[in-house]
């Protein structure tokens, strides 16, 4: 068998280029766990379903027996999945030497699906490659209708130290008509382990959803505060691009002066509850921020390895970003032979003002004036009429530090967002 091939990326990117960057930014890892027991209709991750699936829905077979994962044939196959990522992050290394690593965040699918051991594993395999910040947060993505009270538990043994539960409902009416494997029961019984197992965690929930009225909304977010958590999100029901719902719309979804009504009840309610807005959808109590979030928010840089991931990484003279392949077999197949990426290219100036205020407008405190520079390698006038611009409309206010965005403007974020877009 012959070995691979590779090349020092790096020094390609080391040549000169069109940016002056003068620091790099933080760093973040994330990993892509692609499988889950059943596609959500919503959804348009990267996600596929692994077989047998059918005896993990509510009121299944395993009902009320801890809906214990069990893959036919040994499917997904976590061993291989785990080399081939190891592999990956093998052959990215050269891009991010030296670069202390602020948090790692194991997405999907559901990874949840993956055992502790796995999952001990994956951990062990980055640390070995990579170096962590002390107290670098490890986030695990979570489905109720995965949970089991000692798996939680393994998984915070294994080395995670936040989980995330995807619930988006406490209405199992709503539950059936998202798609969503789990019940009431079980999202109530994965939150009180985690709040056990876990100094930190968050719930994901969903509003504007069919058939949901207000008084549904306040009944899920007043349910989800009942278990005083330290973070939550809260996210509007979108018909995505290539999904089920986007072929085949639900019924009775509520208009958008309803969505806005119950946006707006959620947030009073959480904050009435201690936690602050910190951004669009996301809400947290002091110290409970997500780390992983807000690099993305802030223009951080992030290596991204699995199926379809996504990278982010700056250079003193360009910003590159990556894709891996996306259908898992060819994943594994191409990153064993050391030929993860799929696609890359460099970000150009004209597009760089639009993809960080996409990121950082979302921040309720909005952004340093002197931090674009830093992160773009631009001048502060690339930024200059389109900021004069949103001011005028109310969008945002700014002094001569920070700008951020205003009421009018979280409501009309994408308005706001689209006036850095490039000109044509």
């Amino acid at each position: 068998m012959n070995t691979p091939v590779r090349i020092d990326t790096s020094a390609l990117h080391r040549r000169a280029g069109a940016l002056q960057l003068t620091a790099l930014p933080p760093l973040a890892l994330y990993v892509h766990l692609p499988w889950c027991l059943k596609k959500c209709p919503y959804c348009d991750f990267n996600s596929h379903e692994v077989l047998g699936s059918a005896q993990h829905e509510p009121g299944g077979a395993n009902k009320g027996q801890g809906n214990t994962p069990a893959f036919a044939g040994g499917f997904p196959p976590e061993a291989r999945y785990l080399d081939a990522l190891r592999a990956d992050l093998e052959a990215a290394l050269p891009l991010v030497w030296g670069r202390r690593v602020i948090s790692v965040f194991i997405g999907g699918g559901t990874p949840s699906l993956f055992s502790p051991v796995s999952i001990e594993r994956l951990l062990a395999d980055i640390r070995a490659r990579l170096p962590l910040e002390p107290g670098c947060e490890i986030t695990l993505e979570a489905n109720p209708g995965t949970f089991e009270r000692e798996r939680f538990r393994a998984f915070r043994d294994a080395g995670v130290t936040r989980l995330s539960i995807g619930v988006q409902s406490f209405d199992d009416t709503k539950l059936q008509a998202l798609g969503r494997v789990h019940d009431r029961a079980q999202a109530v019984a994965a939150i009180e382990e985690a709040a056990r197992a876990f100094d930190t965690f968050n719930i994901d929930l969903m509003y504007a959803l069919p058939g949901q009225s207000l008084a549904d909304c306040e009944a899920d977010v007043r349910q989800a505060l009942a278990f005083e958590p330290p973070h939550l999100s809260v996210y509007h029901l979108t018909l995505e691009p290539n999904t089920r719902f986007a072929l085949e719309p639900p019924k009775n979804l509520p208009d958008d002066d309803s969505a806005f009504e119950m946006l707006d009840r959620s947030t009073e309610m959480t904050v009435e509850a201690g936690l602050q807005r910190y951004e669009v959808s996301a809400y947290a109590r002091p110290g409970h921020r997500c780390v992983h979030n807000l690099n993305y928010w802030q223009f951080g840089d992030y290596l991204g390895i699995g199926a379809g991931a996504h990278s982010k990484l700056s250079f003193a003279h360009r910003i590159l970003r990556q894709t891996r392949w996306r259908e898992p077999a060819a994943y594994m197949a191409k990153a064993l032979e050391g030929a993860a990426v799929s696609s890359e290219h460099e970000v150009s100036a004209d597009e760089l003002p639009f993809e960080y205020m996409l990121n950082a407008l979302r921040l309720r405190e909005g952004f340093e004036l002197a931090r674009f520079t830093e992160r773009t390698g631009l001048p502060f006038t690339a930024i200059q009429r389109a900021l004069e611009a949103a001011e005028a409309k109310g969008l945002i206010e700014r002094n001569l530090q920070r700008a951020w965005p205003t009421e009018r403007g979280f409501d009309f974020l994408s308005d706001l967002q689209s006036l850095f877009l490039p000109s044509r």
